[in-house]
């Protein structure tokens, strides 16, 4: 393995790693009232993008890093529509 794929690997994991407190949070607090579906909704499309890209490429730090982005990206919106009545109930209570 070469250093750019070195490189690239480790890229890959920083960037995709970045979503996994997130996930973590909203898991926890069982609150997604303060996260943009839009803005989520944008990155899966990007990664989709990206690992459609990788894979034509053969860019296998592409693939992986943007394969697991999607589904960390994915569970965020499914929390995010999960969570949303949850929250709507939550800011009525007295």
């Amino acid at each position: 393995m070469d250093s750019v794929t070195i490189l690239g690997l480790v890229a890959g994991f920083l960037t995709t790693s970045a979503f996994l407190p997130q996930v973590i949070k909203i898991w926890k607090s069982k609150s997604s009232k303060d996260i943009s579906f839009v803005t989520f909704l944008t990155l899966f499309l990007g990664a989709v993008s990206w690992l459609i890209y990788g894979v034509l490429i053969r860019a296998w730090p592409v693939i992986l890093a943007n394969g697991l982005t999607m589904v960390l990206v994915a569970t965020i919106i499914v929390l995010k529509i999960r969570y949303e009545r949850y929250d709507k109930a939550r800011s009525q209570e007295p």
